[in-house]
């Protein structure tokens, strides 16, 4: 014990020599360690060494950002290259970024005097961005500096000079030209999905990532599905994080519930609030702008001609047994009301599903397909609920041949959601027109359930029979 504390004594006097100000720079590495070995003493040991401490130790550990950040802002271990932090906004991608610039001057304090001093790219949008975001925003560089190491922005050089020597230069993805020739040993690049001119960007800063022994990149952004992060994404040697503006203990709970009750399930809440990255795919049935025009408010229930509930039987115990509530309307337009689709159920689990949408909606008909079990596909739901109307059809087609003339009636309005279905959205937008799935899962059984709800409602109705008098 005596031993750990003249250790623990020893680096605490490390502190005094000031974090990031010399040969003595005090690393977030180096002060996650101490601060767990200061975790291990017992109390009294604990009590001696912090008594002994002086306000610039004291200081120092409260600063380390490693126990303030979350899941997620903290950067991630291992030999990586680029770091891409994709996540919604309110996250704290920003905060994120400014401390993996901060720790990145501590660790190399002093240590590249006789290679020049340490250099780091800060790559926006445009140059405004850079300084009023990056760099003196409320979470930039400069606010989250620790004591006596707080960088002194020089605008005319486009730089952040440290107490220590270090640089950080702002350029624009406006003029990729600007880093061509420079090296630098670590760059830091925010919102790079909405640069203008973002491949040349990209590739004149890597080509100039070249200086130490192990340069690295940070990407900051809020996904879009532009080229440039797919090729990011398939660079070897990449980490990655996601987060959602949920995840950020530090926002007001208010303004989150505000913002997921008004975007929550849209194409536009799940990138701007989630970070998910929704890809259109090129020849998609349901591009996701058309998803996102077809929204409404359904009708009334006692405003439906009629009502039906399709269903994709799982093909195994493990699937997913897909479940939509469609419905038509007096003007004739056609609803996705409900996705009721279950996960892993047994065939009496998944049936009674079906018959609590059938009773919860006081719908006309279950259709069901009958490739995948027949007739005992019948016998199970009336088995749920023997009074239960079950119409089984069967597919002569691939699911997305099946799926077009319903895509084709929501393409001409005919069709909308009544709703967010994220997961049925994410489906119907991998299904390609001429044939072919490539979305979520082996298989779209959401899509295919609401494929043959509509196609039941779409069906021309049938004539009753007269009796013609004679």
């Amino acid at each position: 014990m005596v031993a750990m504390e003249a250790a623990m004594e020893a680096a605490m006097a490390r502190f005094e020599t000031g974090r990031g100000r010399g040969p003595g720079g005090f690393d977030e590495a180096e002060a996650k360690r101490m601060i767990d070995e200061l975790a291990a003493l017992k109390r009294p040991a604990l009590e001696r060494v912090l008594r002994a401490l002086q306000p610039p130790a004291l200081r120092a550990i409260a600063e380390a950002w490693f126990w303030k950040g979350w899941q997620g802002q903290i950067e991630p271990e291992g030999d990586w290259k680029v770091w891409l932090l994709m996540a919604g906004r309110g996250f704290g991608k920003t905060r994120a970024g400014a401390e993996w610039v901060l720790a990145r001057v501590r660790a190399a304090a002093g240590t590249l005097a006789g290679n020049g001093p340490l250099r780091i790219a800060l790559v926006g949008g445009n140059l405004r961005e850079v300084e009023s975001v990056m760099v003196r925003g409320p979470s930039g560089i400069i606010a989250c500096a620790g004591t006596g190491e707080r960088p002194e922005w020089q605008a005319g050089r486009r730089t952040l000079l440290f107490p220590c020597g270090a640089e950080a230069t702002a350029f624009s993805a406006e003029r990729p030209e600007s880093l061509r020739g420079p090296e630098h040993h670590f760059a830091w690049c925010d919102e790079l999905a909405k640069w203008s001119k973002a491949d040349s960007t990209w590739d004149n800063l890597m080509f100039g990532l070249r200086a130490g022994a192990a340069p690295r990149a940070l990407v900051t952004t809020t996904p879009r599905p532009v080229p440039l992060l797919r090729r990011i994404k398939a660079i070897e040697g990449l980490a990655t994080t996601h987060g959602r503006m949920a995840d950020n203990v530090s926002l007001d709970p208010a303004t989150i519930a505000a913002r997921i009750a008004a975007y929550g399930g849209t194409r536009l809440g799940r990138q701007e609030l989630d970070g998910e990255l929704i890809e259109d795919l090129a020849g998609s049935l349901w591009p996701r702008e058309r998803i996102e025009q077809a929204r409404g408010e359904p009708p009334a229930r006692e405003q439906l001609v009629r009502v039906v509930v399709g269903v994709d039987p799982p093909a195994s115990a493990e699937g997913g047994c897909g479940i939509s509530v469609c419905g038509t309307a007096e003007d004739k337009r056609l609803w996705v009301l409900a996705d009721a689709s279950e996960q892993g159920l047994s065939p009496e689990g998944w049936a009674q599903a079906a018959a609590r949408a059938y009773e919860t909606w006081q719908a006309d008909r279950v259709v069901a397909e009958a490739n995948n079990g027949g007739a005992m596909v019948a016998s199970v739901l009336r088995g749920a609920a023997p009074h239960l109307p079950v119409k089984l059809v069967h597919a002569r087609s691939g699911k997305a041949k099946r799926a077009e003339p319903v895509a084709a009636a929501f393409e001409r309005g005919a069709a909308r959601f009544g709703g967010r279905f994220p997961a049925l959205e994410d489906e119907l937008a991998g299904l390609i027109w001429g044939g072919g799935y490539e979305g979520p899962g082996a298989s779209p059984d959401r899509a295919d359930a609401m494929v043959w709800a509509m196609t039941e409602l779409m069906a021309p109705a049938r004539a009753m029979p007269r009796v013609r008098q004679l």
